[in-house]
């Protein structure tokens, strides 16, 4: 039984490291009012909350290298979807119990994505972003220059690309399976790649993705 009826529209953003999305998440956000949620950003936010009875789990899944249970990730994106329902409640998109999301760098794996889908709303699409690991690196790289994040390294950058084909890549290949898959080039420009991605997004909107989309 699902929290979120069909009135909800979610899209997951999918892509390797680098590939743009949380850059694209932050243009069609603009255009089209979606609430953006990173499940990293949650999980983060959440392990510092106080009073959270998530924190302390959290924080020793993070400085033990291993994944935060999906029960809790799921929960938090559930949450943060309530909420935004309620706050954005009568704007343009938001009316009578409507909304829209897109959920980026999430389901990582193929049981975050089943149990999603069962429990809290299945996905309308799948917006994947991709080009080539060498463009990928190189984005990485520059962006370690200034983002003080401990991962945007060659070596870490290089075992995310091995986590991403074996655990992300299933989940792609099954929302494929079910017709669901807008794949983007996100080689090109900012603006060129965003171009495209406005272009899935208004056929979604409109109902008019039916099958599997391909830009290249």
């Amino acid at each position: 039984m699902t929290v979120f009826d069909d009135r909800i529209i979610v899209i997951y953003v999918l892509g390797g490291p680098g590939a743009g999305k949380g850059t694209q998440c932050a243009r069609l956000v603009e255009d089209f009012d979606f609430v953006h949620l990173s499940a990293g950003d949650l999980l983060r936010a959440e392990q510092h909350r106080e009073g959270s009875e998530f924190s302390k789990l959290i924080q020793d899944c993070i400085k033990n290298g291993t994944i935060v249970p999906m029960e809790v990730t799921i929960k938090l994106l559930e949450n943060a979807m309530g909420e935004a329902v309620e706050r954005k409640k009568g704007s343009h998109g938001w009316e009578d119990g409507r909304g829209r999301f897109l959920i980026d760098g999430f389901p990582r794996k193929m049981d975050q994505a089943l149990k999603f889908d069962e429990s809290v709303r299945a996905a309308s699409a799948v917006l994947f972003f991709t080009t080539s690991e060498e463009v990928m690196l190189k984005r990485l790289l520059e962006r370690g220059k200034t983002s003080g994040r401990e991962d945007d390294n060659e070596e870490s950058i290089k075992k995310r690309f091995v986590t991403y084909m074996e655990a992300t890549m299933p989940v792609i290949n099954y929302y494929r399976s079910l017709g669901k898959v807008a794949e983007v080039d996100s080689t090109a420009s900012v603006e060129e790649v965003h171009a495209k991605a406005s272009t899935v997004v208004n056929a979604i909107f409109k109902g008019e993705m039916s099958n599997n989309i391909v830009l290249a």
